[in-house]
């Protein structure tokens, strides 16, 4: 052991860890620049850009969109910039990269028969970040999953539903995208009355609990258009419904709805409008042989 010690070029080791260390060392760094310089001028590029493609649409569409594509974006060119990285270290070290990524093809030629969903991922979330059908932030039915996009990238879409779960949905299992807060969202309510009530009464007062709700602040800011009447939608069994709809902010249709049921309510109370709901009655046994007894004395009487 002493003597295999003994014969080591402790000079040729040291000056090849020297230059070797040094170029490393230097990709290293030019590397880590390279991504902080990209990391400060990426979101202002593409706000930039976005903020004039989307003029016209809610500045929250415009934040989650610039959201989205920043995220992607630099987690995609951090990818490239480690394996070009590791493409320009390696042959510090005495290995070939060239014969190392000929292999790597080949072997990525033989994987990628076996890995045609992964492709099919990839390409969906291309089309799905370029028609911008939804981004982080989101509330978002797909897959058969509904609720609010935390993440996006190329392969799979992160959903976190009301009960906390997260679901991670591949790209490629996506076939129909319903996005309930892209440009607007909307105040769809079926609201039912009594058949005895006068509907021309009705139909004024919920329209003017829509628009005194659309025209006191914090609500004003929520709602593009009040919620209105929109007419009667069919008859129940024990009561007329009426739809009333109305746009807000995206994303805000379901407080605004909340607020709205709660004064409707408080409305109906003070103009005596009825709003039906199911009745039982409970006959006992005892009860019922009871009544029997007096049908029969009333008819002998």
């Amino acid at each position: 052991m002493r003597d295999f010690v003994a014969d080591i070029d402790w000079s040729r080791w040291s000056e090849t860890l020297w230059t070797s260390g040094v170029r490393v060392l230097a990709i290293v760094v030019i590397i880590f620049i390279a991504l902080r310089i990209l990391e400060r001028l990426l979101e202002p590029a593409i706000r930039s850009t976005i903020t004039r493609q989307m003029r016209n649409e809610p500045e929250i569409e415009v934040e989650q969109r610039i959201d989205t594509l920043t995220s992607v974006i630099y987690r995609t060119a951090w990818l490239v910039a480690v394996m070009a990285g590791l493409i320009t270290i390696l042959p510090e070290f005495g290995i070939n990269a060239s014969a190392l990524l000929a292999g790597a093809g080949l072997i990525g030629l033989a994987v990628g028969f076996g890995a045609q969903s992964l492709v099919k991922d990839v390409i969906a979330g291309l089309f799905i970040l370029i028609e911008n059908q939804y981004g982080k932030g989101d509330v978002v039915t797909i897959a058969g999953v509904g609720g609010t996009v935390e993440d996006v990238n190329l392969r799979r879409t992160l959903i976190r539903d009301l009960d906390g779960t997260q679901h991670s949905v591949p790209n490629g299992e996506i076939v129909v995208s319903s996005n309930k807060t892209q440009v607007f969202s909307r105040v769809n309510e079926v609201i039912g009355v009594s058949y005895g009530d006068n509907l021309e009464q009705v139909f004024q007062v919920i329209n003017k609990v829509g628009e005194e709700l659309a025209g006191e602040s914090p609500w004003s800011d929520d709602i593009i258009s009040a919620p209105t009447v929109l007419g009667v939608d069919g008859f129940g069994d024990s009561s007329v419904d009426i739809r009333v709809v109305g746009d807000t902010q995206p994303g805000r249709q379901w407080a605004v709805t909340r607020e709205f049921r709660l004064r409707i309510k408080l409305a109906f109370d003070a103009e005596a409008i009825e709003i039906p709901y199911p009745h039982q009655t409970l006959v006992t046994a005892g009860q019922k042989a009871a009544d029997g007894v007096l049908v029969r004395r009333a008819a002998e009487e």
